[in-house]
């Protein structure tokens, strides 16, 4: 069903190879992620706010599995110059990914008790068997996709998100009589759907090449930087990303950690998995354009399309985002549009600048990319700790966010530098995106900051208004990448 409906639309594709990498996998994800949009207003009146706080929990674990399942060897798969290679480490990332479950299934045989209720969510022990479950799917599908990422097939990574949205939320709505369990069983499901169908040509090629302990051995050595830098690098940034849920439920409770991971799912999830998408594809194109001198122009190409993509987006939590949760998902979840309006500027230079970071794989300089996550990781820390010590949760999520986003502005900064622009240069893309998203969403902020006592019709039709406006922007970009 998924091809008879991807083929037909690869005619409307464009025929830049660049372009067309990214509009398959946005266009992909964007399928993906509406599912999940969709969806979102029902969970949250399924499932209550500590429900979506067990999930973020296991979510979180996983994460921190997953980072490091493989090595970071999968981020090395599209660099070799022969198939051979690229298969050999292809290999060595599956059989990492094995290693890696062994640990986590003993884990959690041994002292799975005792980290849910380190954590503040006892409810939590008889579901962490499907920790090593959703570590061997979400690990496997890191290293198959990225396999599919150096043959360009980014049509059936399109598809496998597609897939992915569908397993969880059919689980996740048919097991809402097992409370949070049905989230967990849901999210796991959705880790390895689709999964087989990227393995399958990943896996011939192993077998094509006769792959070997020998050759296994010598690209462990020969992109050994990857886990010795690339892995502490990418824990880490989890590490950073992954912190509220774990401490919000261990230091004020399951629904703090519910709020947030509903802000975070409903806004951050599109964004950064719309942002991946262009980060693969300018993975698989970055190491080409370095050989031949285009570096520059490419990243400063795809910095300025994400920069329009993603302000109307911040501005727009800004204005309205705890009006738009509470109406979308219930007057309970208010709080969470308040959580969001204070992410908005993180989460904005996260879009534009976290596909960036496959610099420092292209240009192996991971250890500069664990200077920074290490950096990252300690101001979010240190936010956590003045809020908590405050007992302030809102204080919280604002000194996280924004320490966030100024980590992440000054290795923007950084990427400016070493890719030889100016900051100024960046800026100026970012002046231009503000003063669009300004323009576009005038009547919006005309009817809830310089209108005095708006009605909800007055804000509705202005909320419908720079919608359009912004609708039509977006379209304007789209064909501007097609000519």
């Amino acid at each position: 069903m998924l091809n008879r409906l991807v083929v037909p639309a690869r005619r409307l594709l464009p025929t830049q190879a660049f372009a067309r990498g990214v509009s398959v996998l946005v266009g992909g994800t964007a399928s993906a992620q509406l599912l999940t949009i969709a969806a979102a207003p029902l969970l949250t009146r399924l499932y209550a706010p500590d429900d979506f706080g067990l999930m973020a929990v296991y979510g979180a674990l996983l994460a921190l599995f997953t980072v490091v399942a493989s090595g970071r060897y999968q981020l090395a798969i599209p660099l070799p110059e022969t198939e051979r290679e690229a298969a050999e480490v292809l290999a060595l990332a599956l059989t990492m990914v094995a290693l890696t479950t062994l640990v986590s299934l003993l884990i959690v045989a041994l002292a799975g008790r005792m980290l849910a209720e380190a954590l503040g969510v006892p409810a939590l022990t008889p579901w962490l068997w499907l920790l090593p479950l959703g570590v061997a799917l979400s690990g496997g599908y890191q290293v198959v996709s990225h396999w599919s990422v150096r043959t360009r097939a980014f049509p059936a990574i399109a598809a496998t998100r597609i897939k992915q949205s569908l397993a969880q939320l059919t689980v996740q709505l048919v097991a809402n009589p097992l409370g949070g369990g049905g989230l967990l069983l849901g999210y796991a499901a959705g880790q390895g759907a689709g999964t087989l169908g990227l393995a399958r040509p990943a896996l011939r090629a192993v077998i094509a090449h006769r792959v070997g302990l020998s050759g296994m051995w010598a690209v462990a050595l020969r992109y050994r930087k990857f886990p010795l830098f690339s892995t502490w690098s990418g824990l880490f940034n989890t590490l950073g990303k992954q912190l509220p849920p774990l401490l919000f439920a261990a230091l004020f409770s399951p629904v703090a950690a519910g709020l947030y991971a509903l802000a975070h799912r409903v806004l951050a999830m599109p964004m950064t998995l719309i942002g991946e998408a262009v980060g693969k594809v300018f993975l698989s194109s970055a190491a080409e354009a370095h050989r031949r001198g285009e570096l520059g122009s490419l990243v400063a190409r795809v910095h300025d399309a994400l920069a329009q993509i993603a302000m109307p987006v911040a501005i727009l939590l800004a204005v309205v985002g705890p009006d738009l949760f509470a109406l979308a998902f219930g007057e309970r979840w208010r709080e969470a549009g308040d959580f969001a309006r204070w992410m908005a500027p993180w989460l904005y230079l996260v879009f534009i600048t976290a596909p960036l970071s496959h610099l420092f794989a292209v240009l192996e300089r991971q250890g500069q990319g664990l200077v920074f996550q290490m950096l990252m990781l300690s101001v979010r820390i240190a936010a956590i700790a003045i809020g908590a010590m405050l007992d302030d949760l809102m204080l919280t999520v604002a000194l996280y966010s924004l320490g966030s986003a100024v980590c992440w502005g000054g290795f923007l900064a950084w990427i400016a530098r070493l890719t030889g622009h100016s900051p100024l240069f960046l800026a100026t893309s970012t002046l231009s995106a503000l003063a669009w998203s300004l323009l576009l969403l005038a009547p919006l902020i005309i009817a809830e900051w310089l209108v005095p006592m708006p009605t909800w019709s007055l804000r509705l039709a202005a909320l419908m208004l720079s919608g359009a406006l912004v609708g039509a922007r977006y379209f304007f970009l789209f064909r501007k990448a097609y000519s």
